[in-house]
């Protein structure tokens, strides 16, 4: 080998500059460790709410050291920085969709306009959103243009308004009027995600990750080691829309509520009677508001609306109202009979609910002084700084300070409210948070605060958003993966405990088999491993548990590219050229081999990277990486051990040990022979499977069908139909199916998938939670239930959401994934053997190997004790089998276009003798990576079995559809079948 100098220099220099990009992450690790032992050992397990006191703690210590120079000169922060970032299935977290909603934009471009065919369009494309996957404002404009009639889209009172007058005017076209609205929209979803940046870089995430998908709105957003999680499910979808308001007195919403309760007892017995009941006759009212100075609403007898009250509210509030009534409050005020009674003096009341507090079973009903345009006086644009402080009770508040504009009408507010003797309402995101009274007077200077019942960590987050500034339109979470810490931890340690494994095995497999040679594989496969893990860190790529498996199934690659450079130098050897001749040869001629099968896999690898998301672009990440580094290490730093070695004189160097020395040669299998019988045996195998699929299908998981996932661990074994029976009435008939231990299930519904909003999951939640009770630790909170805790052993440890309209997206991708991948990889086949038949056997075989999979997985997904749905891991699984297969078929080729390009086809003769040739190789490898595969499989964790078996059927079938399938089909395609000369 040439240049050994220079290979030698660039591997020391690749290793020095690994080892010292992980050196960040061992001393973040070391000093974390020792944060977590110091809370230990402060915080006892005696006290109550222990583990999350540990955290505060280990928070505290670490933001203390924040700027002390901890490693070679650098500060914690500078090393935490540069640490290998682990995803959230290892550290934990959430990883959130957001959609921000671009028909909020439309409507806000178009000033809220009332015109019907505007409207009816939006209609139309929210109907079209549900089953398509093209972009909200595209289908609003296909929308649009069918139903506009005499409209056009430059109408003044469509987007030729007022505050688009500068960018549109009336003698527009179409056309130029719907590009102008696309990029109004490209730089609302822009400002949003800037919004959000800013959010997120003040929460104290450390890695944290914020991106926009393609042109769609959606933001994707990751926070690893994120552990309160309703708090930022909050801040995310937190618009900051901040608004002052004043309220109407209690005593002037006396007459309507008293109308609008008679009314509605009119209506219900409407209804009653509707229904043929009989109903005992109800007395009139002996009275309802008995003690005016204090506005209570009493009542002897039932009354729809006031047996909802539950007495008076705090300060101006027009009553207070049990949490679990508020639905119904808000139905009936918000029922056609009901308006219609309210006073001219107060048509544009606006009824909004405070914020509820921790713990509280009773919220206030405000009553906001609306107007025509339903406006507020004042609004958060007028906000120049807000900062969390104390009140002067000593309680967590937000102070917020004005510019001129709001100064003036705050001052002009503040007057009217004293005036009046009304309060004002300080209103975040249609809550109300505080309605301070006004006592004295008018107030200048523009400083405000908001009170209440609040947290530190509440103060902190609304002073933010509030900083930050509000989104410009609603977000909602469509789609999110919570992790907690201590599931995070456990697969840390199961994937790392397979790894391990896979190592140990690998290595002494190959001493085993190629004696010292392959002790000098070994070697190079340690320092592979250690450039992965090297260029990871320096690349700030994400470390996932399928990044692991990723890692792993590299190994086997690696190995693979040893394998046949070794069986190439024993082949040369056995021709009698001498030793230093035959390793040279043997490197020179399994390049081309070793090129083919590592870019074949390398291309499934970004079609992963483009089609994939989250954890499976992890695994593409890592395989990609993979792959350069196996190539630089197979290839060059074997090659300096096996040259340095036998450099010196009367050194032998075998290629085998005593043991292996005879195994695989001269094989003689008459493989073309057999293709019938291959045929048959696969024909009624895929029978059997097309069969299955059509008939029985697979179990979708909710990537491709929607819906919510929770992974929940008891305290001891539970019965999963029992569970699933406890739970069917409240959740509309879930799936409950036991994944790894007797006492873990995971639980799927579709209970209000279609629903957004944070309301709905705590519902679910809390439906779980009382479902669940008894089977749960005895004393478990609701809190404690919920994902979040780092030392969590038991209730929600995971929970996964995804909405119908990503779920569509998704089930596209993997689409066009595997047809992409097929695509590609029957064009490079095609470029590099110049010869149809080879993309057709290789492609054939790939069918054959993803068909196969499928079926299997439709056959025993029932019976399995592991998860097997169909999601973008199995998708991603699917996708490295057709890598493998491609891997060990495009071997057999090289070496049957190598023979055949020297000694003609001779009928097929020589094509056995390809397949003779390379058995060794093709058995060693499989049989190497099927040892790694079942080390994850069993090692791995629950959440790798699944992805691992796909993997596991994939390589047994792989490697016999190359030698059964692929090269048969691509033989019986050629002319006469290879009987002439050429």
């Amino acid at each position: 080998m040439q240049n050994k100098g220079l290979v030698r220099l660039f591997a020391v220099l690749f290793g020095l500059v690994s080892i010292y990009q992980l050196s960040f992450t061992f001393m973040a690790s070391k000093i974390e460790d020792e944060a977590t032992a110091q809370a230990a050992d402060i915080i006892p397990t005696s006290e109550k709410d222990y583990a999350t006191k540990r955290d505060k703690e280990v928070a505290r210590y670490l933001d203390s050291i924040g700027n002390e120079k901890v490693w070679l000169g650098q500060t914690y922060n500078d090393v935490k920085d540069q640490e290998l970032n682990k995803g959230l299935d290892l550290k934990g977290g959430i990883n959130a969709t957001l959609q921000i909603k671009v028909k909020d934009i439309l409507k806000g471009l178009a000033n809220n306009t009332k015109n019907p065919a505007f409207n009816k369009a939006l209609e139309m494309a929210d109907e079209a959103s549900k089953n398509s996957q093209d972009d909200y404002v595209e289908l609003f404009f296909n929308a649009f243009d069918e139903v506009k009639g005499e409209y056009k889209l430059a109408n003044p009172d469509i987007f030729a308004n007022k505050s688009l007058s500068d960018k549109v005017n009336f003698q527009m076209e179409e056309e130029a009027v719907k590009d102008v609205i696309r990029k109004e929209i490209d730089n609302t979803v822009v400002s949003a995600f800037e919004v959000l940046r800013k959010r997120i870089d003040k929460f104290g995430v450390t890695q944290p990750n914020i991106q926009r998908l393609g042109t769609s709105g959606r933001i994707l957003v990751a926070l690893p080691g994120a552990k309160d999680i309703e708090r930022i499910k909050n801040l995310l979808q937190s618009t900051a829309q901040l608004e002052f308001w004043e309220t109407y007195r209690p005593q002037d919403l006396n007459a309507f509520l008293l109308s609008a309760n008679n009314e509605l007892k009119t209506i219900l017995e409407a209804k009653e009677a509707t229904k043929d009941t009989v109903s005992s006759p109800t007395s009139e009212l002996d009275s309802l508001l008995t003690d005016a100075a204090q506005d209570s609403l009493e009542v002897n007898q039932k009354n729809p609306l006031f047996d909802l009250l539950a007495g008076a509210g705090r300060g101006n509030a027009i009553a207070a109202v049990a949490i679990k009534d508020t639905a119904k409050v808000n139905e009936y005020l918000a029922m056609s009979q009901i308006k219609r009674l309210i006073p001219n003096n107060i048509q544009y009341v606006r009824f909004v609910w405070s914020r509820p507090t921790a713990n509280a079973e009773l919220i206030d009903l405000h009553a906001l002084k609306g107007n025509r345009e339903n406006k507020a006086r004042i609004s958060g644009d007028v906000i120049d700084d807000a900062r969390d402080t104390f009140d002067q009770m000593s309680r967590p508040a937000v102070t917020m300070s004005m510019n001129s504009r709001g100064s003036k009408e705050w001052e002009k507010l503040t007057g009217d409210a004293f005036t009046n003797q009304t309060s004002i309402a300080v209103v975040l995101d249609n809550l109300v948070y505080t309605a301070p009274g006004v006592s004295s007077g008018p107030i200048a200077g523009g400083r405000s605060e908001i009170t209440g019942d609040f947290s530190i960590n509440e103060t902190k987050d609304i002073a933010n958003v509030l900083r930050a500034g509000k989104l410009p339109a609603s977000a909602e979470l469509i789609a999110y993966d919570i992790v907690g810490p201590s599931l995070g931890q456990e697969a840390i340690d199961s994937g790392f405990m397979s790894f391990l494994i896979a190592m140990l095995v690998v290595l002494v497999w190959m001493v085993f088999y190629y004696g010292r040679a392959g002790l000098f594989a070994d070697i190079a496969l340690v320092f592979n491993v250690l450039l992965i893990f090297g260029v990871l860190a320096s690349l700030k790529a994400v470390l996932t548990l399928p990044g692991i498996a990723g890692i792993v199934l590299t190994i086997g690659m690696s190995v693979d590219a040893n394998v046949l450079i070794f069986e190439r130098i024993k082949e040369e050897l056995a021709k009698g050229k001498g030793q230093k001749s035959a390793i040279a040869d043997g490197f020179k001629n399994a390049l081309s081999s070793i090129l083919d099968a590592n870019i074949t896999t390398g291309l499934t690898a970004i079609i992963l990277m483009i089609f994939g998301t989250g954890p499976i672009q992890g695994f593409a990440t890592t395989l990609l990486i993979g792959i350069m580094t196996s190539l630089f290490t197979a290839i060059f730093v074997t090659r300096l051990f096996v040259d340095g070695y036998v450099s010196k004189s009367g050194r032998v160097l075998a290629f085998a040990t005593s043991l292996t020395k005879g195994w695989f040669t001269n094989m003689k299998i008459a493989f073309l022979s057999k293709r019938k019988i291959a045929y048959m045996v696969s024909g009624v195998v895929l029978a059997v499977c097309v069969f299955s699929l059509f008939t029985k299908g697979l179990e979708e998981g909710v990537d491709f069908s929607g819906g919510r996932n929770y992974k929940v661990r008891f305290e001891n074994p539970v019965n999963a139909t029992e569970i699933a029976e406890t739970l069917n009435e409240s959740l509309e008939a879930p799936l409950v199916k036991r994944v790894g231990a007797e006492n873990q299930v995971q639980i799927t519904t579709n209970y209000k998938v279609d629903v957004e909003g944070t309301e709905v999951d705590d519902e679910i939640q809390q439906k779980l939670y009382e479902g669940l009770t008894e089977l749960l630790p005895d004393g478990m909170t609701y809190q404690e239930f919920l994902p979040g805790e780092s030392d969590k052993q038991f209730g929600i440890l995971q929970s996964i959401k995804v909405g119908p309209t990503i779920a569509d997206d998704i089930k596209k991708n993997a689409f066009w994934a595997v047809l992409g991948s097929l695509a590609v990889v029957f064009l490079y086949i095609l470029m590099r053997f110049r010869k149809w038949q080879f993309s057709l056997g290789a492609v054939a075989a790939v069918f054959h190997d993803v068909l196969i999979v499928l079926g299997v997985f439709s056959l025993t997904s029932s019976i399995m004790p592991f998860n097997m749905e169909i999601d973008q891991a199995f998708i991603a699984a699917i996708l490295t089998v057709i890598g493998y297969s491609l891997n060990d078929t495009v071997v057999v080729f090289d070496r049957i276009r190598e023979i055949v390009g020297l000694d003609n086809w001779k009928g097929g003769t020589n094509v056995d003798l390809a397949l003779n040739s390379t058995l060794s190789r093709t058995l060693n490898t499989s049989l190497t990576t099927l040892v790694v595969l079942l080390s994850i499989f069993i090692f791995g964790g629950d959440t790798l079995r699944g992805f691992m078996f796909a993997m596991i059927v994939g390589v047994i079938v792989g490697t016999y559809s190359s030698l059964f399938i692929a090269t048969p089909v691509m033989f019986d395609t050629l002319k006469d079948n290879g009987k002439s000369e050429k």
